[in-house]
């Protein structure tokens, strides 16, 4: 969010710390980190979800620092990358609550917006994707694709 008067972001949150290398207390090898995400991609798990498990259950603080490799990039050489992008994915599960919401209750007028302001978003990151190959030039976003996709689940 942007400040009202200095026309910048700020600094808030939580950051990561700098580090190059991974942390010497680390007892796993990076085959074994693979495995693992292999494993836990094959049990169902999103990309964020694995980084959660490995971090919280394995005492690993980063894939990436291990193995050199994010978490998308082993699932793709695996061939278990989601379709759809995870925040696309998440986005479009969030407009269909909410149009599920909107069509018992018509009057919440601020539920409106809210949604509007998520359908926005998920044209602009549609359109990321299809700059960057991600998804193909013909995929579109609408409502009742958003309702299929998301109760197919990952």
């Amino acid at each position: 969010m942007a400040r009202i008067y200095a026309h910048r972001k700020g600094k808030h949150g939580s950051k990561r710390p700098f580090a190059t290398a991974a942390p010497s207390w680390v007892q796993y090898t990076p085959k074994e980190v693979e495995q693992l995400v292999t494993k836990l991609a094959k049990d169902g798990n999103g990309p964020e979800m694995i980084g959660l498990l490995l971090r919280d259950s394995y005492g690993i603080p980063s894939v990436k620092l291990i193995t050199g490799k994010s978490v998308v990039r082993i699932l793709k050489e695996n061939g278990l990358a989601p379709e759809i992008p995870s925040d696309l994915f998440n986005l479009m599960k969030r407009a269909v609550k909410l149009h599920e919401h909107l069509s018992k209750h018509t009057g919440d007028l601020h539920s409106r917006r809210g949604l509007q302001q998520i359908e926005m978003k998920i044209h602009r990151l549609v359109k990321y994707y299809k700059s960057r190959g991600v998804l193909p030039s013909r995929w579109i976003y609408t409502p009742d694709r958003a309702k299929v996709i998301v109760s197919g689940g990952r």
